[in-house]
């Protein structure tokens, strides 16, 4: 089996184009682009290039959020974010003038791109602001800023106790956490997570039976941070979220303004990635250095690299993946190639030849030539007359007993490094020993590389105790003649 496989399953990705009309529809790069084209040369910007505090309720405005309750502050948001993702440009106060007390503001280069450039343009502005909203999320509160700011206004870190490192770690396990949920097979899907579920999955030790108070104490205060910060994230478009219900804020003693449904798990936060938000976060893993596979990165590799590849697809992405590849190709010139990439005696192909199976399927009657090429191949030739077999061809030669069971032998294999479901596997066997009488006293004596593996996994996995004896059996007679 190969032990260079990702941690993380190939993620199916929205096209570009589909994701950047997302990222433009999203609330605060909307906002971010109407500040940008809002400010003018009496905007006034402050040394970090912040909008002044006067200009705030102005920019409120301007979005449509009213001067007075949180508009100003959304407009702060939005002002960081155009200025992080390039769509303004700030002068800081000239150091030569001393009358100069606030920096000015030019269009940057990204505002033309937002109506002018491509989807990947629009793309990396959207991963510009993403990266602003996440500086913003593991940034410190602010009654905990205003705890630590000294009596000559300075910041004092040692009280404020953040470390921006571990803050950023956290989250992104989060994040991290929240995209194999979203992409394994069997996993969360298009479902929502409750947000319980995300902290206990960085907090809760994997091989900790019952949770004590103390873990479930840290999950509490991880669940009320992880709301805070979703909340965030959500007006970038990186999640869809449910925030955690109010009323489980209430301080003791207090009683809810409505009854709580005890039950009800959503109102601990549900939490869901967007296609944009699968699109982001992957951006985020690649530029980490983490390997985050998407279905079509195989599409333009050669025949040997997409059956390699294939062997870390679930089943649904493997067929995606392979029809992407098939679509670059005449059929005929990737028959011949997925058939000669499908050869080898190394661990890795006999699930290359499985998958050369199934991508042959998907070619159709144009394979045929190229199929009846290697029918007296002892590595291919089986393989051929299955598929030959299975579309009714006509003229196909009887395989020499030996082929028999070293396709037998192979098939096995290839299974055995799927890691399917043991009912699919234990079907096979079984069916395999039962169409054979003498199965196993044929079988130890095929010339396979997997032989004795092969027989060793049928003695585990077969239901007939005597039959599993006599696999056991087989195993070592193929071991001693190899002399492993």
């Amino acid at each position: 089996m190969p032990e260079d496989r990702p941690t993380l399953p190939p993620v199916r990705l929205h096209p570009d184009a589909e994701l950047a009309r997302d990222a433009l529809a999203t609330p605060l790069l909307t906002r971010a682009v109407r500040l940008a084209r809002w400010a003018g040369p009496d905007a006034r910007v402050g040394a970090g290039g912040e909008l002044v505090d006067e200009q705030l309720p102005a920019a409120a405005e301007e979005l449509g959020l009213g001067a007075g309750g949180d508009g100003p502050a959304y407009a702060s948001e939005a002002w960081r974010v155009a200025v992080d993702a390039g769509l303004v440009e700030v002068q800081d106060p000239d150091a030569a003038d001393a009358a100069a007390e606030h920096g000015t503001v030019t269009a940057g280069e990204n505002l033309a791109l937002i109506t002018s450039g491509g989807p990947q343009d629009i793309l990396a502005i959207w991963l510009d602001a993403l990266e602003a909203v996440h500086a913003d999320a593991i940034a410190p509160l602010l009654d905990e800023l205003a705890d630590a700011i000294g009596e000559d206004g300075e910041i004092d870190y040692e009280v404020l106790d953040w470390d921006p490192d571990a803050e950023a770690e956290f989250l992104d396990g989060v994040l991290g956490n929240l995209y194999l949920l979203t992409v394994s097979e069997g996993g969360a899907g298009e479902l929502p997570v409750p947000l319980p579920a995300l902290a206990a999955s960085m907090i809760v030790p994997d091989d900790m039976g019952e949770p004590t108070d103390d873990v479930l104490e840290q999950v509490s205060v991880a669940m009320m941070r992880l709301d805070d910060q979703f909340r965030l994230f959500e007006p970038v478009g990186l999640v869809e979220y449910r925030p955690v219900d109010e009323a489980l804020m209430a301080e003791e003693g207090e009683e809810p303004v409505e009854p709580v449904d005890e039950e009800d798990v959503s109102r601990y936060g549900m939490v869901k990635l967007t296609p944009l938000g699968l699109y982001g976060i992957r951006a985020r893993m690649l530029e980490a250095g983490i390997d985050a596979p998407a279905v079509g990165d195989l599409a333009d590799k050669g025949a040997d690299v997409l059956l390699d590849g294939l062997a870390l697809f679930p089943e649904p992405a493997a067929r995606a993946e392979t029809e992407q590849w098939l679509a670059r190709r005449a059929p005929a010139d990737a028959a011949r190639d997925l058939l000669a990439a499908a050869r080898g005696t190394d661990a890795g192909a006999p699930l290359r030849r499985l998958h050369c199976q199934q991508a042959l399927a998907l070619v159709g009657p144009q394979a045929e030539p190229a199929v009846r090429a290697v029918l007296d191949d002892a590595e291919l030739g089986g393989l051929a007359r299955v598929w030959l077999a299975e579309r009714g061809a006509s003229d196909v030669p009887a395989p020499p007993e030996s082929m028999i069971f070293w396709l037998a032998i192979d098939t096995i294999a290839a299974q055995l490094d799927a890691e399917g479901e043991l009912e699919e596997l234990q079907g096979l066997v079984e069916d395999l020993v039962g169409q054979h009488s003498g199965f196993f006293d044929a079988a130890w004596r095929v010339d396979h590389p997997a032989t004795a593996e092969v027989l060793e996994a049928m003695g585990r996995v077969h239901r007939d105790r005597t039959a599993a004896k006599e696999a056991r059996k087989a195993a070592f007679k193929a071991r001693s003649r190899s002399g492993g």
